[in-house]
């Protein structure tokens, strides 16, 4: 059903939730109410997971450095959706083997005992006894539907010898495996498109803000001047960091976020890629803080900071912290040399961590709650506010606020998504002689390029047969001048199909074209074409949004196009 005939319906006939904000928390609940058949509407003011929810390490983990702080159901939960999303989302999420470098033998114990204990000064310089405690307990917990080998320890020996740039001061290092994402804005689309396709009575609208509300009535604004009504029976709020300002337009005053600042930079590094040989370091700074570089496709992602901030508006990852990245890598890698020409692109989020006044940003606690909001005589419905998580555990916070949606409803719960698919991992091949006949079908299908389809496959999942239908695609004719892994047919197909409605949605978000340093000016020329051809703009709306895109890669990204 065309979205304009969902809206109809939904603001005819009512809606059961309405869910304010559509970055991966409320993406995740749209699927899971939309699977359950209820009525069901998603907006979002800006693009779907154009906010915090762009802006993680781009890892699935379940959260080894939680164990200090005594959050083990946080562990619990967070290890078993990492092996979920494994075999529910193969074609983005794949392990992550990861290795810590261990500068002493028995350091660490009592802090990481008061921390445990609720002391605000996190441990400093974990030990190899206090490691090996960690793993096995993460180990334990990351049984339940384990699709990964368990940790080991290695020498110092093998361990330079693994790393030889690696600085000769570590004792030990430890080996674990947990996972990495590749796009996750392309998972919070997916998951918003499985919603839509399920159920007809299900629709996710961006660009669309929350403009007031009027009793059981509330209205909204559209980017393109258009404006609707509807009357919802519930109302999540999963705005994140901007939970307390949606709540203060429908007329309730809270305080219930008290965010944290990360940022990460990624590298043009080749020699530090080969060292990495596919795994993760992830290491103590010399100042406690726990930081990671891994090669995040082709490029080195090097992250995160934690720094108490407020404006999700207005944040990039500023000078400061870029130093602070370097200067921790030299002092760990010193056998390789660290530079500000190495960075190709920045960026940074708020993270939405309820309100807190622990001293050290990094024991905010990541778990997440969903407090309520009855209703009032000036507001006759509930509003229930999706504080915290991590962007893991996202199904499972999920579920919680959509059995809580049922039980208020007076609904039955159809389906669980604990095994459903999502986007491309559906019906994905469980092995690769397999995935090869799923290739070569595809390919077959309409005489397509084997080399160009298994390209694509390894990007959309078994979303590739809905390419099929546009041949060119796989096309070797019309790639992008720099970005050569994409063609411009690619790109149209995205254009018309994925609710692109800027430029940067196409760039940054429904691509990885920016974050890898693929895209050059020559290629945003292109793809602006195609994109202008595909939305119907006018030259001078397609010049603007070049002009936007360009002054934000540059401005907020580190990107500047005209080198």
């Amino acid at each position: 059903m065309h979205k304009d005939a969902r809206l109809q319906s939904l603001t005819e006939n009512g809606v059961d939730v309405l869910i304010i904000g559509a970055g991966i928390n409320g993406a995740g609940l749209f699927r899971d109410l939309a699977e359950q058949g209820l009525r069901v509407l998603n907006v979002e003011k800006g693009d779907f997971g154009g906010g915090t929810s762009a802006a993680p390490s781009r890892m699935i983990h379940g959260g080894l450095k939680y164990l200090e702080t005594g959050e083990f159901r946080l562990v619990a939960q967070s290890t078993l959706e990492r092996n979920l999303l494994l075999r529910n989302a193969p074609h983005a999420v794949t392990p992550l083997p990861t290795v810590i470098p261990i500068f002493s033998w028995t350091k660490g114990i009592w802090a990481a005992l008061r921390t445990l204990f609720g002391s605000t000064t996190a441990a400093r310089s974990r030990g190899a006894l206090l490691l090996k405690i960690g793993f096995t307990i993460y180990d334990y917990y990351g049984s339940r539907a384990n699709v990964m080998p368990r940790h080991r320890m290695k020498s110092r020996a093998k361990t330079l010898t693994e790393f030889p740039q690696m600085t000769p001061r570590i004792v030990a290092s430890g080996l674990y495996y947990d996972a990495k994402i590749a796009g996750p804005e392309r998972l919070v689309w997916e998951l918003l498109a499985d919603g839509m396709a399920v159920n007809p009575n299900a629709l996710a609208l961006n660009y669309t803000h929350v403009a007031n509300h009027n009793g059981g009535e509330i209205s909204f604004t559209c980017e393109d001047g258009s404006s609707f009504t509807t009357e919802p029976k519930l109302v999540i709020n999963a705005a994140g960091p901007w939970i307390d300002h949606v709540n203060a337009i429908l007329g309730a005053q809270t305080k219930l976020i008290g965010g944290t600042k990360g940022s990460h930079i990624l590298l043009d590094h080749p020699e530090l890629l080969a060292m990495l040989n596919g795994q993760m370091i992830y290491f103590e700074a010399d100042d406690g803080r726990i930081l990671l570089v891994y090669d995040y496709l082709g490029k080195a992602l090097v992250g995160s900071t934690d720094i108490k901030a407020a404006d999700p508006e207005n944040v990039r990852c500023e000078d400061d912290e870029i130093a602070y990245f370097l200067t921790s890598l030299r002092a760990l890698l010193p056998g390789l040399s660290f530079d500000a020409s190495h960075i190709i692109y920045a960026y940074s989020g708020i993270r939405p961590l309820p309100a807190s006044d622990a001293a050290t940003p990094g024991l905010i606690s990541r778990d997440h709650s969903a407090p309520v909001l009855e209703p009032t005589a000036q507001r006759p419905y509930p509003i229930i506010s999706m504080v915290g998580g991590k962007w893991t555990t996202f199904r499972g916070f999920a579920e919680e606020v959509a059995d809580t949606c049922l039980a208020r409803l007076n609904a039955t719960r159809h389906i669980s998504t604990r095994n459903l698919g999502i986007g491309g991992g559906k019906g994905y091949p469980t092995d690769d002689a397999a995935k090869s006949r799923q290739i070569s079908a595809a390919a077959a299908t309409k005489g397509l390029d084997l080399t160009r389809a298994a390209e694509l496959f390894a990007r959309y999942g078994t979303s590739l047969n809905s390419f099929t239908a546009h041949q060119s695609v796989f096309s070797d004719a019309d790639r992008l001048p720099n970005a050569k892994a994409y063609s411009l047919a690619e790109i149209d197909w995205l254009a018309r199909n994925e609710s692109i409605e800027h430029l940067a949605d196409l760039v940054l978000r429904r691509t990885t074209l920016a974050i890898t340093g693929a895209v050059n000016a020559a290629d945003l020329e292109r793809i602006a074409d195609v994109v202008a051809e595909a939305k119907g703009w006018i030259p001078e709306r397609r010049a603007a949004e070049l002009i936007s895109l360009t002054h934000h890669l540059r401005e907020t990204n580190r990107q500047d196009l005209t080198r």
